[in-house]
C-alpha cells in the first residue's frame, strides 16, 4: 500500500478528484471541487492511500479545515475517508501518520482534527479538547495530538 502526499500536478491528482466525487460520503464532492480549483496553500496536501491503481482513501492536511482561522490553531487533518470495501486495514491510521510526519517536517508541534465522531480518533493519539463552532455554523468536537 502506498500513502502519497499530493499537490496539484501529482500523477494521481485527477484520479483522486474522481474518487472523491464518487465516494459514498457527502463531503467527497466538496473536496473534489477544492482540488479542481486548487484551493490549497502551497504547503497543504491531500493524502491518498492506494494499492497499485486502486484508490482506497484520502484525507487532507490544511491550515484550518472547518475551524475559524482566528482561533490560531494549525494544521488540521480533514476529509478522512476510506472506501467501505477497504475498511479494517488501518488505512486511516496510516494516512494520519503520514500527515503527522509531514506536519512535523514543517515544524509543527501539534496536529488538530474536528469531527463529530466519538472514540475514533483517540485511538490515533488525539485527545478531545471540547466542542467548537465551525466555519459552517455548526459545532464539532476538536481533537489535538502532540507531534515529535
Amino acid at each position: 500500500m502506498e500513502i502519497e502526499l499530493m499537490a496539484q500536478g501529482h500523477p494521481y491528482w485527477e484520479k483522486a478528484i474522481g474518487f472523491a466525487e464518487r465516494s459514498a460520503w457527502r463531503a467527497g464532492p466538496y473536496l473534489a471541487r477544492m482540488m479542481r480549483a486548487n484551493d490549497f496553500l502551497p504547503w497543504e496536501r491531500v493524502i491518498l492511500a492506494r494499492e497499485g491503481d486502486v484508490l482506497l482513501g484520502y484525507c487532507t492536511l490544511t491550515a484550518h479545515d472547518e475551524m475559524p482561522p482566528e482561533r490560531g490553531l494549525s494544521p488540521f487533518i480533514g476529509f478522512v475517508y476510506v472506501d467501505p470495501a477497504a475498511r479494517g486495514q488501518r488505512i486511516s491510521e496510516k494516512m494520519i501518520g503520514r500527515a503527522a510526519a509531514y506536519a512535523t517536517s514543517l515544524g509543527y508541534a501539534a496536529l488538530y482534527l474536528m469531527s463529530g465522531e466519538k472514540g475514533l480518533y483517540e485511538k490515533y493519539g488525539f485527545a478531545p479538547m471540547g466542542e467548537y463552532d465551525t466555519i459552517f455554523g455548526t459545532r464539532d468536537q476538536l481533537f489535538s495530538r502532540q507531534l515529535g
